[in-house]
């Protein structure tokens, strides 16, 4: 019984979780969000991400990310790295992954750009066992006298993902699709696939100003959207608005799913999100 609470427990966290996480500012996970973003600055980027859901619980979801990425115009090419770990539960379900990113800059107009991407990650998953607690005889370093539990461990996996961006100075769309090769993150001997995700997602930048096609004007809106697709079962839709005087930015979003009934009228399906940024 103990063991098969145990893999109930596992299936059920890992059920929980078939979701990548995600940044509510996912603007300001670029790299996370489509690797078409990688060397898009002319400047060199480092950007670091922190995201804690549901903070009042004793142990919280927690997300770490930090990325860097380089324009190098010889190449007309970006290279980026990215680096996720993702913390859930009092049993320290842990999913982190390294990524290499890559993306080329082709000028379909003096003013538009295709910029079409690639990542290549390497990632692991499983939780602490020395956090578990069970009859069997599971000690405090994580060793069982059960044979079948001892083969818990973490799975490690290849992530290989793709992307592309239209954009100019004054408006952007494009698509990520990642976990393209669908990798297996079963840590009990079996199969257990992560579904690819797609991300549709654009906006554009309006000068209060009057003119659009000028980065130097200290005031502008920037309405925008991202869809997500995974699996069968996850859609969600983010949209929202921006204003930006310098240095301050605020924003509104809304994140739901309007094209969905809910299954259980109870359960909230609908939030929305407050932004607040201060640029330096």
């Amino acid at each position: 019984m103990k063991k098969l609470l145990l893999i109930f427990f596992i299936t059920a966290g890992w059920s929980a979780r078939a979701q990548d996480p995600q940044f509510s500012q996912y603007y300001q996970a670029p790299l996370y969000l489509n690797p078409g973003f990688t060397g898009i600055t002319p400047q060199q980027r480092l950007v670091l991400n922190h995201r804690l859901q549901w903070p009042s619980l004793p142990q919280a979801f927690s997300t770490y990310a930090a990325s860097y990425d380089i324009f190098v115009d010889e190449l007309r090419s970006g290279f980026g790295f990215l680096f996720t770990t993702d913390k859930m539960g009092s049993a320290g379900w842990r999913t982190t992954t390294a990524s290499l990113l890559y993306s080329y800059k082709v000028k379909l107009t003096e003013n538009i750009v295709f910029s079409p991407g690639l990542s290549f990650g390497y990632g692991s998953n499983g939780l602490d066992r020395s956090k578990l607690r069970l009859g069997d005889g599971l000690e405090y370093d994580g060793i069982s006298l059960d044979p079948e539990l001892n083969k818990l461990g973490r799975q490690s996996y290849f992530d290989f993902g793709s992307g592309f961006l239209i954009y100019s100075k004054s408006l952007w769309i494009g698509a990520s699709f990642t976990h393209m090769n669908r990798p297996n993150l079963s840590v009990l001997n079996e199969v257990s696939r992560l579904d690819m995700k797609t991300a549709i997602h654009g906006g554009v930048r309006i000068s209060l100003n009057g003119n659009i096609h000028s980065r130097a004007k200290v005031s502008y809106l920037t309405p925008s959207f991202i869809y997500r697709m995974q699996g069968k079962v996850f859609t969600q839709l983010d949209i929202g608005l921006n204003y930006h005087i310098d240095p301050i930015s605020v924003g509104i979003w809304y994140r739901g799913k309007p094209f969905q009934q809910t299954v259980i009228s109870s359960v909230a399906q609908d939030a929305f999100i407050l932004y607040l940024g201060l640029y330096f």
